[in-house]
């Protein structure tokens, strides 16, 4: 027998035996009968058990069944980071459903084009939403059975808290029984829609599959060194790429996912030290808002806490800061495309002795590869070749692997733009060093050109940030009539402090070329996200107006 065939002969097949498709659903089953007593899921006062969160998130997914729900099908869950959420990423695919979590600061019209593109068949809200939704349900275009969740903890707005449905959440849960649920018949089988955050055009609906959830997760656990039984907390909202994958990360690891409702400095702070919490992760602006706490808010803990921080890196300040109150904190890269974060910064352990300032400078960098990635490389987008690992030549971050979307939502255009010539087009400009570590510069159409000279929006960013009375900054272009186009710098203040234009300018001007200095800065709070992501098509759209 031909060495080619000995190893792909008719006996040696797939069957129920030896392939099992890959799905995160598989750690809840595990976690629970295995560490059933662990605490999985602590709110407020409340704890729940792995044992029980099984049988919750059971019973939902038989109670979606008897009314219709299953493969193929969209839930639409509109809430906050509370259990009900936590649950929904695991009943509604055990139910062969797919998950599709909803921003909870879009209007009624995103909402709406979300929730009639997906042709979601339930949607699953907060009574706090209560004022959106009523609008919402008037522009859906099929039916939608609404089941809403009633928390005693919501702070509702006086025009918030109808009930638009005769469906609550726990009565609901409670018509359904154990046993009835099941494992994906294909890994490649979608698990959850997230829509892109939609700066420009229609918001695009981003598909994972449960293979790519469940290899996600396995990653970062290695990525991170989270041990078992750890505690996360949640402040990432779960509508966020999943929350980065960790309501099915902390089941692998059986650890303790604590909810917070609400983000504050004073309640995480306060959540960190009663429950010992290990890990959480946050936008840079999350990191600010804990490095400037008022003394009052903050909370004394006596462990340390590792933090991943996504998007534009975090001051040197900021840093120091954050390592003084116990925070380890890691720079990260993503997209909604990717899972979530797929490249990380691995700190060295020869940069704990240099001045926190090159430290910073060094961890401002995104990174290498995550475990689950295959490749991770900075590409001319013009001829696909390679970027010289120097550190400065510019060019497009691709990726390819296993966490990779499937792709959008009712979108072939779109998505296979994406995925030209075999790799993920992130539209995001980089370098890369010659240790391998990528740095992101700027996304493409935030690249400034200013009378032919490109300037990078996050360089300029860097630098001000520097500045002792900034607390944010963003960079666009203005429109000039000599140079097309120069750099723009919107900028929010720390508490108590004062500076001017001109000091700004300054400032940037001794350590940046003429032509990427600012010619005009705006002082005043930034607009951003509910992740807390800069929204900067709502700068340029102001510095046009200048």
């Amino acid at each position: 027998m031909p060495h080619s065939e000995m190893y792909d002969a008719p006996h040696l097949v797939k069957c129920e035996a030896n392939y099992v498709p890959l799905t995160p659903l598989s750690f809840l089953a595990r976690a629970a009968k295995v560490h059933p007593d662990i605490t999985a899921v602590i709110y407020n006062d409340k704890k729940t058990s792995w044992k029980d969160f099984f049988i919750r998130t059971q019973k939902m997914a038989d109670a979606l069944q008897k009314i219709g729900v299953g493969y193929g099908d969209t839930v639409t869950v509109l809430l906050h980071n509370t259990p009900e959420l936590m649950e929904s990423h695991y009943s509604i695919p055990m139910a062969g459903a797919v998950l599709n979590t909803l921003n909870t600061r879009l209007d009624v019209n995103t909402i709406s084009y979300c929730i009639n593109q997906a042709e979601s068949k339930v949607l699953i809200t907060d009574t706090e939403f209560s004022p959106t939704v009523k609008h919402v349900l008037q522009n859906i275009t099929h039916n939608i059975k609404v089941i809403e969740v009633v928390d005693p903890a919501a702070k509702l707005p006086e025009d918030a808290g109808e009930r638009l449905s005769d469906t609550e959440y726990e009565a609901f849960l409670a018509t359904g029984e154990i046993g009835n649920w099941h494992m994906p018949q294909d890994e490649w089988q979608a698990i959850t829609l997230n829509y892109t955050s939609g700066t420009s055009g229609k918001p695009k609906g981003v598909i994972y599959h449960h293979r790519g959830s469940y290899l996600m997760s396995m990653g970062s656990t290695v990525a991170w060194s989270m041990p078992q039984h750890c505690v996360y907390l949640q402040t990432v909202p779960m509508f966020h790429c999943n929350g980065w994958g960790y309501p099915w990360t902390i089941s692998l690891l059986a650890g303790t996912m604590v909810c917070i409702r609400y983000f504050s400095p004073a309640e995480t702070f306060k959540l960190i030290a009663e429950h010992k919490v290990e890990f959480f992760g946050g936008a840079p602006v999350v990191l600010n808002m804990l490095a400037n706490a008022p003394e009052e808010e903050v909370t004394e803990f006596d462990h340390n806490v590792k933090v991943l921080t996504a998007g534009a890196p975090p001051p040197a300040k900021t840093l120091e800061q954050t390592a003084k109150m116990g925070f380890e904190v890691t720079h990260v890269y993503g997209l909604t495309e990717t899972y979530g974060h797929t490249v990380v910064c691995r700190t060295k352990d020869e940069w704990r002795d240099m001045p926190i300032v090159e430290q910073a400078e060094l961890k401002a960098r995104q990174g290498i590869a995550y475990p689950m990635v295959e490749d991770v490389s900075v590409l001319n987008p013009e001829d696909m070749s390679a970027i010289p690992f120097d550190g400065e030549t510019m060019g497009e971050i691709m990726l390819r692997g296993n966490t990779i979307m499937k792709g959008y939502l009712k979108n072939p255009e779109a998505t296979a733009e994406a995925f030209a010539n075999g790799w993920y087009h992130s539209e995001d400009l980089g370098v890369t060093y010659p240790d391998a570590h990528i740095q992101l510069k700027d996304r493409a159409k935030d690249i400034i050109i200013s009378g032919g000279e490109n300037v990078s929006s996050v360089e300029v960013e860097n630098v001000i940030s520097k500045h002792p009375a900034v607390s944010l900054v963003a960079i666009v272009a203005k429109p000039d009539e000599k140079w097309q186009e120069v750099p723009c710098a919107f900028v929010e203040l720390k508490p108590g402090t004062d500076v001017t234009e001109e000091q700004i300018i300054k400032f940037c001007r001794e350590q940046l070329a003429g032509f990427k200095t600012p010619k005009k800065v705006v002082f005043g709070e930034l607009p951003k996200t509910a992740t807390g992501k800069i929204q900067k098509f709502v700068l340029r759209e102001q510095a046009k107006s200048l």
